[in-house]
């Protein structure tokens, strides 16, 4: 028995009700068409039979043609008076002894108000029609078997894909990651399949960096208290001067602060995972970025450095998280500033795409090492001092916009590029 609440058992109860409404519906039409055919054609022939009597016939209440158009018509005929409230011709309906008759009441002579009865017996017409609708509730009955096996049979190969995909999801875990493999599925399943893989793709790649954060911030903190302790401990080996302590307090202070650095960058983390809730704007992204590179040109400058800006288009409307953009675009011009040196120049570009906008950061520094995975937590590019973690917080940002980034080396060779591809149809959770 299929389960109340089961996707097949609902479909297959809809598909049936509706077939066996369809059923009965055109079963119920087609024989009222047939009965209301039959039943004209008879009672435009009585018509027809008695206005020719009418015509042609000379008869009184005493004359019958009774026994000869029996035999010729199989109908009988009689003058009457004119009955009451009967004023035209009219067929009645009636039954007597078991039999179904029709009965026509004719004008026949106005002066002398009489009428022409002619009654015909229709049994054998009602008896096909009880064989007719016998007929057609037999042929119901089996359209609506077939009707319900082939339901069954087309909502178990609807959900038999369905199931596929809920027992393949049922038994993801961060240890059984695999993808679904998508051309086994109908193509109405496919794009569903496809966004899964998207899905089960980024959850493979934030519990790698869940890890290696994890990892790298114990590592962090353990290193630098473990040269606090033994600093300590080598300072208490023996009695100093007031200025060896005060040289180790120094240090332990300059130790706690980087510390604290890295506490801050971390808390950004979970900021960054509420901010991806935040809903969607409507904005210019051209007007946004001018009013940013704005300030960004004030820190360029702050450190002897010049930030060029060329944007196009002139407008490009999008939907977006505005701090989760912020998040991505201020880290870029930030690691720009850091590697670029004094008196080099950093470019903030836009160009549009077929299918979203291409935002560009170019310096002039050392370039990246290819090969490696700038974006992990606490991965550091060169001698510069940091924690390791805006490109984690960049790429962060990017996913859960639907976005993506990347930092290559310029093709010249004299700095890098980091690119983010904003698509025109955001997949924002909120947008």
């Amino acid at each position: 028995m299929l389960p109340a609440q089961s996707l097949k058992s609902k479909l297959l109860a809809q598909i049936a009700l509706a077939s066996l409404v369809l059923v009965i519906l055109f079963s119920t039409i087609l024989y009222n068409v047939i009965k209301t055919s039959i039943y004209e054609e008879t009672n435009e022939q009585l018509l027809k039979q008695a206005a020719y009597i009418a015509k042609n016939a000379t008869l009184h209440p005493k004359n019958s043609l009774d026994s000869y158009l029996k035999n010729t018509l199989g109908i009988s005929v009689s003058l009457i008076p004119k009955p009451r409230y009967i004023n035209e011709p009219t067929i009645v309906k009636t039954k007597e002894h078991g039999k179904t008759y029709l009965t026509l009441y004719y004008p026949y002579n106005f002066q002398e108000q009489t009428f022409l009865m002619l009654k015909k017996d229709v049994s054998s017409i009602e008896a096909f029609l009880k064989k007719l609708l016998r007929y057609i509730i037999f042929t119901n009955i089996v359209t609506f078997i077939l009707v319900i096996a082939l339901a069954y049979l087309l909502s178990s190969s609807i959900t038999y894909y369905i199931k596929k995909l809920t027992n393949k999801l049922s038994k993801l875990n961060e240890q059984m990651l695999k993808p679904i493999k998508v051309r086994d599925l109908p193509s109405e399943f496919q794009p569903l399949a496809k966004s899964i893989n998207m899905l089960i793709n980024k959850i493979q790649t934030y519990v790698k960096y869940q890890k290696e954060l994890f990892i790298g911030i114990a590592h962090e903190l353990k290193t630098p208290l473990a040269v606090m302790k033994l600093k300590n401990e080598v300072t208490l080996l023996k009695k100093r001067t007031p200025e060896e302590y005060i040289q180790t307090i120094k240090l332990n202070i300059q130790t706690i602060n980087e510390l604290n650095k890295m506490i801050e960058n971390v808390l950004k983390i979970g900021r960054q995972e509420g901010d991806q809730f935040e809903p969607p704007v409507e904005m210019d992204i051209i007007e946004y970025l001018k009013e940013k590179s704005k300030n960004y040109a004030l820190l360029a400058e702050s450190e002897g450095k010049r930030l060029l800006v060329n944007l196009q288009p002139k407008s490009y409307i999008l939907s977006i998280q505005p701090t989760l953009l912020n998040h991505i675009i201020q880290n870029f011009i930030q690691n720009a500033i850091k590697f670029t040196k004094e008196g080099g120049t950093i470019e903030l570009r836009s160009t549009p795409m077929s299918n979203g906008i291409k935002i560009e950061v170019i310096d002039e520094g050392p370039g990246i090492e290819e090969g490696k995975d700038l974006f992990a937590p606490f991965k550091r590019s060169g001698k510069q001092s940091g924690v390791g973690l805006g490109l984690f917080l960049a790429k962060s940002a990017a996913d859960a916009m639907g976005a993506s980034i990347t930092i290559k080396n310029r093709k010249d060779g004299k700095g890098a590029v980091a690119t983010l591809i904003l698509p025109s149809k955001m997949v924002c959770p909120l947008c």
